[in-house]
């Protein structure tokens, strides 16, 4: 194992020494393999290299250098050489476990992760430290989304370390890959009985409740994690979502307020304090915060998309505007903002402007039944009676015997002194549902009193 730097110093310092003089001193084995973890640790692999040169030169039967050589070749990508290299020190030290992981570490380069997990086993068999070995089984049994076996070794890791947290997470993690949520939680409770004051695991439980939607022992288990680390940013972040699901809006703006007190403030707690506000109905504090959000990150759309619905839920449609023209500008293939900026646009009588919103949502393959009549009715109301009929009898293809758009076909054919379509359409609709005929009395009135129309409606009610 590798020295602190405090520990290796003399020996790493000789080392470097001797390099800028082109002196040759001596180190023992050891101190090499010191020097090159040293220099692998902080990525200066070139000077690795050349540690292992001059290590070997002065060691060449050392098998702790040549498998430092092998590791550096299977990171270089040099498979061939690292893969003689190993069998080589396979023959000259069976019982090495640290020759069949590097072997291992091969396998799982080339993608042959059941080939790797052979060989660890067989490396398990040799070595003094099983739960390193038990823990880069669960990685392989990952790649090949064998979850049941990878969380068994990450499992077994806990057993010799209870605070191996990266195993923790591992476990929890191949829970939630099969969506075994109650079973995680069963296990991260028999966890905290062993280790009662782990907050990681009781914030991994409350992470499972919240799945599970039981907010009540969620929030009783990131209350636990916050109580034993009260730095835990996270929990808290945790917490105040949980929170916001049970209603507890001024408790969730606490939780994520505690969070900006304790790490740098983020466009998403912002976000989430506005909604709060929003929900308490306190409109002025909720923008307050969505432009925080917006601050902090200029180009969330979502924050910016918030400002725009609390001015339209206050009819203050011409700043709505303003903020839903900043969201599109991140984001224009979102329908939904562009059926939020035609609505805008209805409500300010900007009716070209709605049509465009309405076309683009249909352009990005948003064709709801909505979207086809909002665009019709505003055509119409403009006059443009073609394209609105048009654009209703693609509907049609769409949507079959619905009466919204029957009696709205029947409208235009009427309009176009098309009695025989007119007739035929609107039949049709009052036989959908008879129901909604003030559609035409709302949308088309001119229509509704025409003689020929009322007869139709009149007549068809006698038959019900």
């Amino acid at each position: 194992m590798p020295l602190t730097p405090k520990e290796n110093n003399i020996p790493l310092s000789k080392f470097e020494s001797m390099l800028k003089t082109n002196s040759i001193y001596f180190f023992d084995s050891i101190e090499f393999e010191e020097i090159i973890h040293s220099y692998l640790d902080s990525g200066k692999n070139s000077l690795a290299k050349k540690a292992i040169k001059l290590g070997l030169d002065q060691h060449p039967k050392s098998v702790l250098l040549k498998l430092l050589q092998a590791e550096l070749l299977i990171f270089d990508g040099e498979i061939d050489k690292a893969s003689t290299l190993l069998k080589e020190l396979q023959a000259i030290e069976p019982t090495n476990d640290e020759v069949y992981v590097q072997q291992a570490n091969l396998c799982s380069k080339k993608d042959d992760h059941s080939g790797a997990i052979d060989l660890l086993k067989i490396a398990l068999l040799y070595t003094d430290d099983e739960a390193d070995i038990l823990s880069l089984l669960g990685m392989e049994y990952l790649f090949l989304d064998d979850f049941d076996q990878a969380r068994i070794n990450f499992e077994k890791c806990l057993e010799f370390d209870l605070e191996d947290y990266s195993s923790l997470y591992n476990a929890v993690y191949c829970f939630d890959m099969q969506n075994k949520h109650q079973e995680a939680a069963e296990y991260l409770n028999l966890y905290i009985n062993k280790d009662p004051y782990s907050e990681v695991a009781w914030h991994q439980l409350g992470r499972q409740y919240f799945i599970l939607e039981n907010y009540n022992e969620a929030v009783r288990a990131f209350d636990y994690a916050v109580l034993i680390d009260e730095y835990f940013v996270g929990a808290y972040l945790e917490k105040a979502k949980t929170l916001e699901e049970l209603n507890r809006f001024e408790e969730a703006i606490e939780n994520y307020k505690k969070t900006i007190e304790l790490d740098d403030p983020t466009s998403f707690v912002y976000l989430r304090i506005g909604k709060c506000y929003e929900d308490l109905n306190k409109a002025n504090l909720a923008i307050q915060y969505y432009k925080k959000a917006t601050h902090e990150d200029p180009l969330l759309d979502k924050a910016w998309f918030a400002i725009t619905n609390v001015y339209l839920k206050n009819r203050n449609f011409s700043k709505a505007l303003f903020y839903i023209d900043k969201a599109i500008e991140i984001d224009e293939q979102n329908t939904i903002y562009w059926r939020k900026y035609a609505e805008i646009n209805l409500n300010l009588n900007l009716f070209e402007e709605a049509v465009n919103g309405f076309q683009q949502c249909i352009l990005l393959q948003d064709k709801d039944l909505i979207i086809w009549l909002g665009l019709s009715d505003t055509l119409s109301y403009l006059g443009e009676y073609e394209d609105a009929l048009k654009n209703l009898l693609k509907a049609k293809t769409y949507f079959k015997d619905f009466a919204e758009i029957e009696y709205r076909v029947s409208a235009l054919y009427f309009k176009f002194k098309n009695s025989k379509k007119g007739t035929t359409h609107l039949k049709a609709a009052l036989s959908i549902d008879f129901e909604s005929k003030n559609i035409l009395k709302e949308l088309f009135p001119d229509v509704f009193k025409m003689k020929e129309v009322k007869d139709i409606i009149r007549g068809f009610k006698k038959k019900l």
